[in-house]
């Protein structure tokens, strides 16, 4: 019998999963782990490699076991991840020389400075299309090189090797260091237009080309990125990668220029499909690659929420106000309102379209009667008014390019939130779509892995059926009020480090 099931490995900020679809992309199986977060000096944020590939690897063989299948049985296996999170390890030892510097990390804000003061930035964005930020890989592959013993001399004589947390993934089960466009495209280091690294881009940074993967398309059908050697897995093709965001649009059947999917993570990601061209913004929002399967590359714009689901963890973590994530949705609910309460939660800065690393986190018009309800009810209504200020750059890029948004389609776990998701609605006057299948990401890391092993033929077979439409109830006057206190919350946040 011909092998039929995918595996998916959604590697996140917070824990790794897998999941096993079958041919119809119905999951059949998933087991998920959290692993540790470190915080070693205020914004901050580290993981350590070797916990994500052990947690990352269990959670495969547990899925694979639950499902009662064998290596023989899965057609490929697609990985999805965290992107812009840095790994450098030892090539010989295939040891981590020091923790992984995670996408949050605000650690380089003062070398991201000194490039946009002397003038970097618009040479920068034309190459890589994206804007200056400590987000991005490359400030944390220096930062690395420059902190840890002896590791640039290393770098240079080729002895070590960077990838994003595809590539140290792909390296663990087939020994390649290989990664694809989409997670490319994330470095800051990528020539977005000619497909390739960039030696100028690698000079500004300081990072030795000796250190970087080999770069593929998301999926080529009958290429795999090679074949597991990780024995519980052995024998099953790698066939599919791409960043998180982009196997959510993918997942989301984003093909059409100006759809547009928010997915409610760890932070909050919104990306337009924009074609096979790149296009770009003037509302400082990044333009990135969505994908590419065969030779057909295509594009997208994209906004970042650093703090999104996150918020809800502080809640739970932090404050200590939940017990655990899926409270907050019926606290939030006992209370009509926040009681005027804004929560602003810049804790590692703020993203699109502020860009502003020394942002920090706010909570603002607390009274006596201010209860924990309103807090939380407050936190969940900052991600979807995050949400809301990306969506208005977005249309406004689009309407330039001639590109006419409609839905909007969400996922992610805080996508099961009636309440957000309706006032998501309401702040962006538009529907908003949920599929029955909030598992996009790994989904699209299947539907990759399929198309590339031919368990579909093309993206016509693959379906992403609707579970719920919310429309608009909030009337207009209402909306622009929670909007000025909102924006006014954003103003009082930004710059604070620098006081």
């Amino acid at each position: 019998m011909t092998a039929s099931y995918l595996l998916a490995l959604d590697q996140g900020t917070t824990s790794s999963r897998a999941i096993v679809f079958d041919s119809r992309g119905t999951v059949v199986a998933m087991a998920q782990r959290e692993f540790t977060q470190y915080y070693p000096r205020p914004a901050w944020v580290e993981h350590d490699p070797e916990e994500i590939w052990s947690t990352q690897s269990q959670v495969a063989v547990q899925a694979l076991a639950q499902a009662n299948l064998t290596p023989a049985d899965i057609a490929g296996l697609g990985i999805t991840n965290q992107r812009e999170t840095t790994v450098i390890w030892d090539r010989q030892t295939g040891k981590p020389i020091a923790n992984a510097i995670v996408w949050q990390d605000r650690r380089t804000a003062e070398t991201c400075d000194r490039l946009r003061a002397a003038g970097k930035e618009p040479l920068i964005q034309e190459k890589s299309g994206l804007l200056i930020d400590p987000y991005f890989s490359a400030t944390k592959i220096a930062w690395l090189l420059d902190h840890t013993p002896d590791a640039r001399k290393r770098a240079e004589r080729g002895e070590l090797a960077f990838g994003t947390i595809d590539s140290w993934l792909i390296w663990n089960l087939t020994g390649e260091h290989l990664t694809d466009v989409s997670n490319a495209a994330r470095t800051q280091l990528f020539n977005i237009h000619t497909r390739q690294w960039d030696d100028e881009l690698l000079e500004l940074f300081r990072v030795p080309r000796k250190l970087l993967p080999e770069v593929r398309p998301s999926a080529t059908p009958g290429k795999p990125f090679g074949v597991t050697r990780f024995e519980p897995l052995a024998g099953i093709p790698v066939a599919g990668v791409a960043g998180d965001q982009s196997c959510a649009l993918f997942g989301q059947t984003a093909y059409a220029p100006g759809t547009v999917k928010c997915t409610y993570g760890t932070g909050c990601f919104l990306l337009m499909n924009t074609g096979t061209r790149p296009v770009v913004s003037r509302n400082r929002l990044l333009t990135t690659v969505a994908w590419q399967v065969g030779d057909t590359m295509e594009y997208a714009l994209e906004g970042s929420v650093f703090v999104g689901g996150a918020v809800i963890q502080w809640l739970r973590d932090g404050l200590g106000i939940i017990r655990n994530s899926r409270d907050v949705q019926s606290l939030a609910a006992s209370v009509p309102d926040t009681g005027g309460v804004i929560f602003v939660p810049a804790f590692t800065g703020l993203g699109a379209p502020e860009w502003d690393p020394n942002a920090r986190g706010a909570i603002l018009g607390i009274t006596r009667g201010t209860t924990a309800a309103h807090i939380a009810r407050a936190a969940v209504e900052s991600m979807a008014f995050q949400c809301r200020d990306v969506i208005q750059a977005m249309m406004r890029d689009a309407e330039r390019e001639k590109i006419r948004l409609g839905e909007l389609k969400v996922d992610g776990g805080a996508a099961a939130d009636d309440f957000l998701l309706q006032f998501q609605a309401d702040l962006v006057q538009a529907p908003v779509v949920r599929p029955k299948t909030l598992e996009t990401t790994a989904l699209g890391a299947a539907w990759l892995a399929g198309l590339a092993t031919g368990v579909w033929q093309s993206r016509k077979e693959l379906q992403a059926p609707i579970d719920k439409i919310f429309t608009p109830t909030l009337p207009p006057r209402a909306v622009e009020a929670h909007l000025r206190r909102w924006a006014e919350g954003v103003r009082r946040s930004c710059q604070w480090a620098n006081l």
